[in-house]
């Protein structure tokens, strides 16, 4: 009775110590997060739609090529191949780690003949000297989780699997949007030089216009020698231009995994509409950033690590159970051949040297790191938004001041033409207004080209696209 009530008592006190979980009590770090953006003006509350697909939000941009290259990056880039890749290893890892809550099981068998020596210390006589050891054999193990050590163990590597699952989505999102930037420069560029093209025409016609009245000596040599400078400044502008929109074309190539020397892009000078983005309220955005999940992904997985090391400081409890058959001959299984082997095993640490001590300094020192981590991750994306946004709201009043401009000096240079024809103006006026009207139209392009990658900036600080879908303007 006394041994039976024993060993009752000794069954619940390891039931409840089964139950035991040495990481500490995780939680999230607290960061100041605002009610609203500060850069977004006029506040308005808005409805985010967290749980809408991320992707498509190029689309937007009502571009068919884009569209295309988009789904050529899907399916063919190598960076996003490598990151897809990182995470299933991540995911076997996790896979590999949460294989150890359940028994392991396995069997095992061996043949052998064997001789062994005359003079085998204790060898009786009757011993033969060669003789067969065969065995076949299954055993299962168990350890028992009294500390969580297992259980922390397979929590850290889920952890780091959803760390892995969010670093999967950043590089998703990056390579899109640095797809979608390097698009808009593309198209900008084509702007550029088809705004050039008409330019060298209309500063050819001027020059040729300039050397019909030198040869009719109703104007100077220095007219003309200033109209073949314009031509030739221009001439420059667009020779450049063209490498830079080669090198564009170049990089949107290795993007979608093609090789720069097969791959063209056609020129397209058509604006791309420029879409309106709602950002999630501040309080969302923490769950919509990927970056700020694999942060929070990954400090919990140090939390659990912290578990898993101070589990080592106390007893490591297995079960094990071994049977099988083992004989001299080959046909052993019969009931005089069996073997078996049932019992608990306990492995204790008594003196390491510090070992176990540096090895919990160092796992509390990464959850520090990790916790530091998300914080920065955190702040830095509240700071991309509101970049993102102060750059949307003072783009557009550029834009709207710079069309104004671009009206003013194109209306100068008609009539600077004009006087110059009449010959109440000199050539030097007309000069400094093709310039005018020049650098106002670049401008004008340039601005717009920036407002759709601030746009892509937001769509990238934001986490993807959010909130309902929205017409473009």
């Amino acid at each position: 009775m006394r041994r039976s009530l024993r060993i009752a008592l000794l069954g619940l006190a390891g039931l409840g110590l089964a139950g035991c979980d040495l990481a500490p009590a995780y939680h999230v770090p607290v960061v100041m997060t605002p009610d609203h953006y500060k850069e977004s003006g006029a506040w308005q509350p808005v409805h985010p739609a967290d749980d809408q697909p991320r992707g498509d939000w190029w689309r937007g941009f009502h571009d068919q090529t884009l569209d295309r290259l988009e789904g050529e990056l899907a399916q063919a880039s190598p960076t996003l191949a490598l990151a897809v890749a990182a995470h299933d290893r991540a995911s076997a890892l996790a896979e590999e780690a949460g294989a150890e809550l359940y028994p392991q099981v396995g069997m095992a068998g061996a043949l052998s003949n064997n001789r062994q020596s005359d003079h085998r210390p204790l060898r009786s006589s009757n011993q033969p000297s060669v003789y067969g050891a065969n065995t076949v054999a299954a055993g299962a193990s168990y350890e028992l989780d009294l500390w969580g050590r297992v259980h922390n163990l397979a929590a850290e590597g889920v952890a780091e699997e959803q760390a892995s699952a969010a670093d999967l989505e950043s590089v998703r999102l990056s390579l899109r949007t640095e797809l979608a930037d390097a698009y808009v420069r593309l198209r900008e560029d084509d702007q550029q030089l088809a705004l050039l093209d008409q330019t060298v025409a209309a500063y050819d016609k001027a020059l040729r216009l300039t050397r019909t009245r030198f040869n009719g000596k109703i104007t100077s040599a220095l007219d003309v020698a200033q109209a073949e400078n314009q031509l030739a400044a221009v001439q420059s502008r667009q020779a450049d231009l063209k490498g830079q929109r080669a090198l564009l074309e170049h990089a949107i190539a290795v993007l979608v995994g093609k090789s720069p020397s097969l791959f063209s892009l056609p020129a397209q000078v058509d604006d791309l509409p420029l879409p309106a983005i709602a950002p999630a309220i501040p309080s969302r955005l923490l769950q919509r950033r990927p970056d700020v999940a694999a942060a929070e992904r990954r400090m919990a997985a140090a939390n659990d690590a912290i578990g898993v090391a101070r589990a080592a400081y106390f007893p490591n409890f297995t079960l094990n159970l071994l049977g099988g058959f083992q004989d001299t001959a080959v046909n052993m299984l019969t009931l005089p051949d069996r073997i078996w082997a049932v019992g608990p095993g306990v492995d204790l640490p008594i003196f390491d040297g510090g070992k176990l001590d540096g090895q919990l300094a160092e796992k509390k020192a990464l959850f520090v790191e990790a916790s530091q981590s998300y914080r920065a991750v955190a702040l830095q994306a509240f700071r991309e938004v509101e970049d993102a946004q102060a750059q949307l709201r003072s783009l557009t009043q550029a834009l709207a001041q710079e069309e104004t401009a671009r009206q003013a000096a194109h209306k100068e240079l008609s009539l600077s033409q004009t006087l110059y024809v009449q010959g109440v103006n000199s050539y030097l006026d007309v000069v400094v207004s093709q310039v005018a009207a020049l650098d106002a139209d670049r401008a004008v392009i340039t601005l717009k080209a920036r407002l759709r990658q601030a746009d892509i900036a937001l769509i990238r600080a934001i986490g993807g696209a959010a909130g309902p879908s929205l017409p473009a303007v």
